[in-house]
């Protein structure tokens, strides 16, 4: 049995904010203290790490759900399958359903139930859940669909990841620059008549040592909104996720390389969450580096730097704007290998390798 990919769509939203938006912002550091440079000394520094020069934000009254549904429809219209048939709808995400004017977390109901109402699907026996993963939910809900199907408990699963990261980032957190907006989601099915589909898969969580607190839901930079205010933003130790992810994602996605019994050579294209455009540069580097050959050219479709990070949302939407155009000399071809990785928080490491 096969599980192969039959649809694929994303949602992009409409607002883009470029870097310059951000010169006549307050940043403070983790202590409270002012970061005394310029701003376009830290905007320069911070374009040139994370490779980001614009990221797209979500109007007022568009929420996470609205987001996954309208990628949802488009991969649905992609597969050309009656939605009534599907058995599973998987929605990965971090911060739920939060309004434009409070980052006060929602997920009651699930969002997945409220895509699947947004959707109007009557069959009950379509089970919709939510999965939060940090960003490599999205990845971790293909592999859970990938069992279900295995199982015979499921023939046609939808998985979706969305983030509306704008509504929990600190504006006078300098980290604050990296995050976006946005939606993307597959069709996978059981599929005999084809060689094509998932080929291998690994996943593993890092806490031991602390790891867990390496991305967290804290208090803003700004000490006085810190002091008279209880609310919560995204939070991220930047360094230690840097050192965590060389470290430990490289020797992951070897892992689930070798188990797919496919030659390094035929690998094609790598599909990597979507971070810092170094970090993940220097991520690839190193998994070519443990085979002992070089790094082919144009194996790294990136849209990080006109997309930004949207955390779950990073590789569905690039692998769907892959798989339908030419994107930035980037294409999908039938029978290539890729691999899905990404790395987030938890800490979370997951990986898949995958026949076109």
């Amino acid at each position: 049995m096969n599980f192969k990919i039959t649809g694929t769509g994303s949602c992009v939203p409409d607002i883009t904010k470029t870097n310059t938006e951000f010169l006549n912002s307050n940043f403070f550091d983790d202590d409270g203290n002012q970061i005394e440079r310029s701003n376009p000394e830290i905007i320069d520094k911070f374009q040139s790490i994370t490779g980001i020069n614009e990221r797209k934000y979500v109007s007022d009254e568009i929420k996470s759900s609205d987001l996954a549904a309208v990628a949802a429809r488009n991969a649905i219209k992609d597969s050309n399958i009656d939605q009534e048939s599907l058995d599973y709808i998987i929605v990965a995400h971090n911060f739920g359903d939060i309004s434009s004017n409070s980052n006060q977390i929602d997920t009651l109901p699930s969002l997945s139930s409220k895509v699947k109402s947004i959707l109007k699907i009557k069959n009950p026996k379509c089970v919709a859940y939510d999965i939060i993963c940090g960003c490599p939910g999205w990845v971790e809900g293909v592999i859970q669909a990938k069992s279900f199907i295995q199982s015979g408990m499921a023939t046609k699963c939808l998985i979706i990841g969305c983030d509306t990261l704008s509504r929990v980032s600190d504006s006078n957190d300098r980290d604050s620059m990296i995050y976006a907006d946005g939606s993307g989601a597959i069709i996978l099915e059981s599929n005999d008549s084809s060689s094509s589909g998932i080929l291998s898969h690994n996943s593993a969580t890092y806490t031991f040592e602390g790891e867990n607190d390496f991305l967290y839901y804290g208090a803003s930079c700004n000490p006085k909104i810190n002091k008279n205010s209880n609310q919560k933003y995204i939070k991220m130790h930047g360094r230690k996720v840097y050192e965590f992810a060389l470290n430990n994602v490289p020797n992951a996605m070897k892992d689930c390389f070798d188990e797919s019994k496919c030659k390094i050579e035929n690998l094609k294209k790598i599909f990597i969450h979507q971070a810092n455009k170094k970090m993940d540069e220097a991520i690839i580097k190193r998994f070519y580096r443990l085979y002992k050959v070089p790094q082919p050219e144009n194996i790294l479709p990136m849209n990080i730097e006109e997309y930004g990070n949207s955390s779950v949302a990073t590789i569905p939407t690039l692998f769907d704007l892959v798989k339908k155009s030419d994107y930035k000399g980037h294409k999908l071809n039938t029978g290539d290998i890729i691999m899905f990785a990404s790395v987030g928080a938890g800490m979370n490491i997951n990986a898949i390798t995958y026949q076109v």
